[in-house]
């Protein structure tokens, strides 16, 4: 392997302290969020493992699988060689980061828990990465489009009462403590689940009581399944979404990611929530 490389001391998210290199050349990923934002820094020929479900880009996809998100295998991991791995604080076990570490095998933790930490997270990773002027531009870019989301539903007279359904049977949708939800605020609307349970269930009837105008069901209920909840909620026209045909799909990935595609998120959350907003559409101007 030749001569030992230089290393510094890093402080990762969930507070550790650890030895990583100066340039780490051969890099794990633990889950696809953060191989996105690997490669969002141009950093994706240094990846030498990714978990299972790291499919954006769709490069990403040829890479040797490590296990998944939370089965993963260690004797994977260290057969790749890492000099750095990457894992998240909620998720990941403990253990196989523990084990990793008794073999020399530094992991660095990650730990976003709102849009803000996400870029924080990815100006921490350039600068481990040795990628900062990259991550620097990319956030850049992120800020100012939430900017341009921000100033665009300043102007909308009122807040939609949204509903988002990320499971079918039973009914689940997403409370304070989750990435939808703030960005459901940021977008414009009132998330009608936001409550202390990140992830609460609900009976029919309770929807129904909350009268949502708009229902978004994300594409873990693909292709048929997604329309037969539209036609389930089609026969309650009682619904304002109902009544003006705003039972909506979005791509679930797009949002269960806390990587910076959760711009993205943001974008098609406000067009959907105020498409009265969008003709002609603003945010076309500039990406």
């Amino acid at each position: 392997m030749g001569t030992a490389a230089a290393a510094r001391t890093v402080t990762d998210e969930s507070g550790r302290h650890l030895s990583v290199p100066e340039d780490p050349r051969r890099v794990v990923s633990f889950a696809p969020s953060i191989t996105e934002i690997i490669f969002v820094l141009g950093r994706q020929d240094r990846l030498k493992g990714v978990s299972r479900f790291s499919d954006y880009p769709p490069e990403a996809g040829q890479l040797p699988s490590v296990g998944s998100y939370i089965h993963l295998d260690v004797e994977r991991i260290v057969a790749s060689e890492p000099d750095l791995c990457f894992a998240t604080k909620d998720g990941n076990p403990k253990d196989v980061v523990s084990r990793l570490a008794a073999l020399q095998i530094p992991v660095y933790v990650v730990d976003p828990r709102n849009l803000e930490g996400v870029m924080e997270t990815m100006l921490r990773m350039g600068d481990v990465l040795d990628a900062a002027p990259k991550a620097k531009a990319v956030v850049e870019e992120m800020r100012s489009r939430i900017d341009r989301v921000k100033a665009l539903v300043a102007k909308a007279p009122s807040r939609p009462r949204v509903f988002f359904q990320i499971e079918i049977s039973p009914i689940v949708s997403v409370g304070e403590q989750t990435f939808v939800n703030e960005l459901i605020e940021m977008a414009g609307g009132t998330n009608l689940a936001k409550g202390p349970a990140p992830y609460p269930r609900f009976s029919r009837e309770q929807v129904l009581a909350l009268a949502p105008d708009v229902i978004l069901v994300t594409s873990m209920a693909r292709g048929g399944r997604f329309e037969q909840v539209r036609e389930e909620w089609a026969r309650w026209p009682s619904i304002p979404a109902v009544r003006h045909n705003r039972i909506l799909m979005v791509d679930s990935n797009l949002f269960d990611r806390p990587g910076p595609r959760l711009v993205i998120a943001l974008e098609i959350l406000a067009r959907l929530i105020h498409p009265e907003l969008f003709v002609p559409d603003p945010l076309e101007k500039k990406k």
